[in-house]
C-alpha cells in the first residue's frame, strides 16, 4: 500500500459533549459541575509535585483540557480533578461518593488503582531480560488496560493523563524516561488509535518519538521546510478548494485533510526504506461521498484540477484488498507543485475501513504485510475490531446518560471474556484463562510452586484455593518447601483447577508417583533372586547393562510391572559354562579328530581339526551361505557370505580367505545365537508380547536391548534380541509370528 492512514481528528473520535444540544440549563451545570470539583481539588493538590515533577493541580488542569479538546463531556473534566485528589484523602472513595455521588467514587478507585499496576507494571518491565519477554510484557499490558478497565472512562482519562506527562516534559525540556515514553509509544498510542481517539493518538506517537529518538527527530523536523501551522494551513486552503469544486459538479462529498504526523513520516521512510520527497502522503485528503459512481467521478474532476502524479494510482474499489478494503487512492500535485495523498471512498467503505474486522488496524499495526514489521496478535487483534463500535458507543451511551440524568454509568461488556490478567507481588502480568483459581495462578508461575501451594492471598487477603479471579488482583501464594498436590485438586466438582495445563501438571506428577512404586516392587523381586543366587555383590546398574537395559530403574521398571520375566535373570547367573561367554560357548567348537564334520557344524574344506569361530557381526547358522577368514590366534572366524565386515576385510587380505562349509550331518542339538530387530509403536506391554511369541515358538532369547526414540508420528520402539535357533529357515517362520503383534512394523533378523 503506497499510502498511510488519513483522518480528520474530530471527525474519527466523535467523543461530543451534550452542551452542544441548546439547553443552557444544563450547560450551566456541567460548568458548574467542574468549577465545584477543582475548587474540591486546589487545596489538596497545590504545590503537590507528582513523581514526573509535574504539580499535581496542573497537571489536572492540563487533563481536563485534553478531554475537552476531544469533546468530552465537562463530566468526564470534572473526574479528572477528583482522580488526582483521591491520592490526597484518607478514604478517597467514601469522601467522593459523599460528595459527587457514587458514580464518581467508582471511576477514582477503579482509576488509582490501575495507575498504581501501570506504574509497578513498568517497573518490573525494566528488570525484564530479552526481546521477546519485553515484547510478550508490553502486549500483555496492551491487552490488560482493556480487560482490567470494564468502565472505560478509565482508560479515557488515563490517555489524556499521559499525553499530558508527556507535554509537560516537552514544554519543561526536562528529559522523558525511557520507559514511559516507549511505554506511551507501544501502549498508549495504540490504545488510542484501537478507540479511534486520533488527536490523542498522533500527538502520543509524536511526543514518544522526539524522546526516545531525539536525533532522528530533529533532523526530520529541519528537513521539513514548513512549519506543521504553514501545512496545516496550506492542506486547509486545498480542502476548501476541493469541496467547492466538487459540489459545484453537483456532488454530495464530505472533504477532510491533515498534514502527516512526524511519527507517521518516519516510520514510513524507515519501514519502505523511502526519501522524503517520496513520502507522497505528507498532506493528504480523504472524500467521502454517497455513490460508488460518484467516486470517479470526484477523481476525474480531482485530476481536471490537479496533475496526478505517473504510478501513484490505485483502484481498490474495482480490486478490493484482501479484507475487504476499498477506496481509490491517488497522488496529484497541489497549487505549490507539492505532491499530495487523495482517498476517494463511499460512506459504506469508509464505515468498513474505519470499523471493518481487522481492516485498519491490522494495515496500520501489524498485518502479514505491515511495514513497521510488527506481528498481528491474531485473535486479540479481531476481538478488539469486533468491539470497537460497541465500546465507542457504551462510552458515548455513558457521557449522555451522565450529563443528562446523573445516573450510574453503564458498564461495557468484557472485551476479553475468556481470558484474565492478575499480577504477581512483583508486578508481573500472569495471563490466564478465565475463572482461574489461585492454584492455576501458581502452576503457570512455576510447576514446583503449584505442587507446593498450600494458600493465596488476594491483594493481601486470605483466600481459598477454590477462589475464582478476576481482572488486575494481585495474588500471593503461600507455599511449603517441600509438598505434592492433592488428589481433591483433580475433583471438577470442587473447583480447584479450572486450567487444562494445570490438571495435567498434576497428573503427570501422581503418574510418576506410581512409576515410583512399580519401580520400587521391580527392584525388591531382582534383590530377592540375587539373595537366593547369592549373588548381591553384582551391581544392578551392571546387571542390568549385561541385559540391554540402559539403566537399573528401567529394568526394575519392567519387572514391576510383569513385563520382563526374572528367569532372564537366573540365566545370566548361571550360565552352563561359567567361564565362557554363552556366545563363545555356543560358537567356539574343536573338531574331533578323524571326523569329516566339526563339533560346530562348519567343515574347512581340505583341512581337518581346526578352530572355528562364529562371527558376532553377522551370527550365521544354517544354511546361511558361509565363508572363512584365518585370523591370528583365534583359528578361522565364521561370516556370512553377504557380511559388509567380511567383504571389507577380504578385499584387505584376499589371502586369509578360505572355503568353508556346513557339514553334512550337524551336530545334534547344535544352537546358534542370532540378532533379531524389531521395530514398533512404543506401547505399554508390547516386550511382554513379543517375549510371548518367542516363548510359543519355543525359541530361547538370551539377550534383550529397548530403545525408545520420539517421531513425529509418535514413540517408536526398537528392540533387539539375540535367541537361539538350530537353522536360520526356521527363524523366518517366528518373524512372521512377531509381525503380527499389535504395533509391530517390523521384525527382521540383523
Amino acid at each position: 500500500m503506497k499510502t498511510g492512514q488519513i483522518a480528520g481528528a474530530a471527525q474519527a473520535a466523535p467523543i461530543v459533549a451534550l452542551a452542544d444540544t441548546g439547553q443552557d440549563g444544563l450547560e450551566q451545570a456541567d460548568a458548574a459541575a467542574v468549577a465545584r470539583a477543582r475548587a474540591f481539588a486546589e487545596p489538596l493538590l497545590a504545590e503537590q509535585p507528582l513523581d514526573t515533577g509535574e504539580e499535581a493541580l496542573a497537571h489536572a488542569d492540563g487533563v481536563a483540557a485534553i478531554l475537552r479538546e476531544i469533546g468530552a463531556a465537562p463530566a468526564m473534566q470534572a473526574a479528572a480533578y477528583l482522580v488526582y485528589a483521591g491520592d490526597y484523602l484518607t478514604k478517597p472513595e467514601e469522601v467522593v461518593a459523599k460528595g459527587f455521588g457514587e458514580s464518581y467514587a467508582s471511576l477514582v478507585s477503579h482509576t488509582r488503582k490501575l495507575v498504581q499496576i501501570q506504574r509497578a507494571a513498568r517497573m518490573a518491565q525494566d528488570k525484564v531480560l530479552g526481546a521477546e519477554q519485553r515484547q510478550q510484557q508490553t502486549e500483555r499490558v496492551r491487552k490488560m488496560l482493556l480487560a482490567f478497565s470494564r468502565d472505560l472512562r478509565v482508560v479515557l482519562l488515563r490517555l489524556a493523563s499521559r499525553l499530558q506527562t508527556l507535554r509537560f516534559f516537552a514544554a519543561s525540556k526536562t528529559e522523558c524516561p525511557h520507559a514511559l515514553a516507549a511505554e506511551s509509544q507501544q501502549v498508549f498510542a495504540p490504545l488510542a488509535n484501537r478507540l479511534g481517539i486520533w488527536q490523542i493518538k498522533w500527538e502520543l506517537e509524536d511526543l514518544a518519538f522526539r524522546f526516545m529518538e531525539p536525533q532522528q527527530y530533529r533532523e526530520l523536523a529541519r528537513a521539513l521546510d514548513q512549519k506543521r501551522v504553514e501545512r496545516e494551513q496550506a492542506i486547509e486552503a486545498v480542502r476548501l478548494r476541493v469541496q467547492a469544486e466538487l459540489e459545484v459538479q453537483g456532488l454530495s462529498a464530505e472533504v477532510q485533510g491533515r498534514p502527516k504526523h512526524l511519527y507517521s513520516i518516519w516510520k514510513k521512510m524507515q519501514g519502505k526504506n523511502l526519501p522524503l520527497e517520496r513520502v507522497f502522503d505528507l498532506r493528504a485528503l480523504r472524500v467521502i461521498v454517497p455513490e460508488v459512481a460518484d467516486c470517479y467521478g470526484a477523481l476525474s474532476r480531482l485530476h481536471e484540477l490537479y496533475k496526478p502524479v505517473d504510478g501513484e494510482f490505485d483502484d481498490y474499489i474495482a480490486r478490493p484488498k484482501p479484507n475487504g478494503y476499498q477506496s481509490l487512492h491517488t497522488v496529484v500535485l497541489g497549487p505549490d507543485g507539492r505532491a499530495m495523498e487523495v482517498q476517494i471512498r463511499t460512506r459504506g467503505m469508509h464505515e468498513h475501513a474505519e470499523h471493518g474486522v481487522a481492516a485498519h488496524w491490522a494495515y496500520k499495526e501489524a498485518g502479514a504485510r505491515g511495514y513497521a514489521g510488527v506481528v498481528a496478535a491474531g485473535d486479540f487483534e479481531e476481538q478488539v475490531a469486533q468491539a470497537r463500535k460497541a465500546v465507542l458507543h457504551q462510552l458515548l451511551a455513558w457521557e449522555r446518560d451522565f450529563v443528562a440524568e446523573g445516573a450510574q454509568a453503564g458498564q461495557t461488556e468484557g472485551v476479553f471474556d475468556d481470558r484474565i490478567y492478575v499480577f504477581t507481588p512483583q508486578a508481573s502480568i500472569v495471563e490466564l484463562s478465565a475463572g482461574a483459581t489461585p492454584i492455576d495462578f501458581a502452576y503457570a508461575v512455576h510447576t514446583s510452586l503449584g505442587h507446593r501451594c498450600r494458600g493465596a492471598k488476594i491483594d493481601g487477603q486470605m483466600v481459598p484455593l477454590n477462589t475464582r479471579l478476576k481482572n488486575g488482583q494481585t495474588v500471593e501464594i503461600t507455599a511449603i518447601k517441600e509438598g505434592a498436590p492433592s488428589l481433591d485438586w483433580l475433583n471438577p466438582e470442587l473447583g480447584y483447577l479450572q486450567s487444562q495445563r494445570s490438571r495435567t501438571k498434576v497428573r503427570a506428577w501422581f503418574n510418576a508417583q506410581a512409576q515410583a512404586q512399580t519401580i520400587a516392587r521391580g527392584r525388591e523381586l531382582v534383590e530377592k533372586l540375587l539373595q537366593r543366587e547369592g549373588k548381591t555383590a553384582i551391581k544392578l546398574e551392571e546387571l542390568a547393562a549385561r541385559l540391554g537395559f540402559k539403566t537399573a530403574d528401567a529394568l526394575f521398571e519392567v519387572v514391576g510391572k510383569d513385563e520382563y520375566s526374572l528367569r532372564n535373570i537366573e540365566n545370566l547367573l548361571r550360565p552352563p559354562v561359567p567361564e565362557l561367554d554363552q556366545d563363545e560357548m555356543l560358537a567356539q567348537r574343536r573338531t574331533k579328530a578323524g571326523s569329516t564334520a566339526p563339533r560346530g557344524g562348519v567343515l574347512v574344506v581340505g583341512v581337518d581339526s581346526l578352530l572355528t569361530n562364529l562371527a558376532r557381526c553377522c551370527r550365521p547358522a544354517p544354511p546361511d551361505p558361509i565363508a572363512g577368514y584365518v585370523t591370528r590366534g583365534k583359528g578361522v572366524a565364521i561370516h556370512r557370505c553377504d557380511c559388509s565386515n567380511f567383504r571389507e576385510i577380504a578385499q584387505r587380505s584376499p589371502e586369509r580367505v578360505i572355503e568353508v562349509e556346513w557339514g553334512a550331518t550337524p551336530e545334534k542339538g547344535g544352537l546358534y545365537p542370532v540378532d533379531v530387530i524389531v521395530e514398533s509403536s512404543d506401547r505399554q506391554g508390547l516386550l511382554r508380547d513379543v517375549l510371548e511369541v518367542f516363548a510359543k515358538e519355543k525359541m530361547n532369547v538370551t539377550a534383550v536391548n529397548t530403545q525408545s526414540v520420539r517421531v513425529p508420528r509418535g514413540e517408536t520402539a526398537w528392540m533387539s534380541f539375540t535367541v537361539e535357533v538350530a537353522d536360520s529357515g526356521r527363524l523366518a517362520q517366528v518373524l512372521r509370528a512377531v509381525a503380527l503383534v499389535n504395533g509391530v512394523r517390523g521384525a527382521r533378523r540383523r
